[in-house]
Formats: structure tokens, C-alpha cells, sequence
């Protein structure tokens, strides 16, 4: 099972910014639709960020603060997280999803990187 790399996470105050980056091996197949989810002890996995050709979308609790992107490699996605607060604390996944050419479906997932932030 091919699995997405992420780095990046850590440990940052309360109003400070991390970056996360994301990459699937090199030569693999086109994945048009990359993002991240987060999951907080004791809750469920939550969509965060995810980009497609069809543009962005973020969940109400990181509008304005989280901006995700890709990068120039292919299939790199990057999560630049600006005035961060205590409850964005999680374990951070990266998520792709494409559609092979017999019309099935395939998702990807990285191992998760934690990000603590402090108050």
C-alpha cells in the first residue's frame, strides 16, 4: 500500500505558524485531489484543507489562518498554519485521492505528523 510522507509538525506557541509539506513517492501516479485531515485525541478525523482543480476548501475553524498549497514537484502538498491555537493540537494526515482509468477509485494516506501547540 503506497503511503504519503508528511514533515513538518511540532511543537509552537500559541499564535505562532508551522509548515506542513506532504509528497507521494517519486513517479507515482497523478493525484489530483491531495489535503489534510487532523484528529485530536478522543475525536473523530476531520477534514482540514484539501486542493483539487476545482480550487480549495477549508473547514470554518481554519478559514483565514490555514492556506493549503502545491508545490512545483509533483503530487507535493504543502499546509502553511499561521496564528495557531491550542485547539488545533492533533495528529496531522495527509490525504490523496485519485481515479484510474477503469473508473476506480484509489485514496492514499501518510502516517500523520503531531503539532502541539502550547498556551
Amino acid at each position: 500500500q503506497v503511503q504519503l510522507v508528511e514533515s513538518g509538525g511540532g511543537l509552537v506557541q500559541a499564535g505562532g505558524s508551522l509548515r506542513l509539506t506532504c509528497a507521494a513517492p517519486p513517479n507515482f501516479f497523478n493525484i489530483p485531489t491531495m489535503g489534510w485531515y487532523r484528529q485530536a485525541p478522543g475525536n473523530q478525523r476531520e477534514l482540514v484543507a484539501v486542493i483539487s482543480n476545482g480550487g480549495t476548501n477549508y473547514a470554518d475553524s481554519v478559514k483565514g489562518r490555514f492556506s493549503i498549497s502545491r508545490g512545483n514537484t509533483k503530487n507535493t502538498v504543502y499546509l502553511q498554519m499561521n496564528s495557531l491555537k491550542p485547539e488545533d493540537t492533533a495528529v496531522y494526515y495527509c490525504n490523496g485521492r485519485r481515479t484510474a482509468w477503469d473508473g476506480i477509485p484509489y485514496e492514499y494516506w501518510g502516517q500523520g505528523t503531531q503539532v502541539t501547540v502550547s498556551s
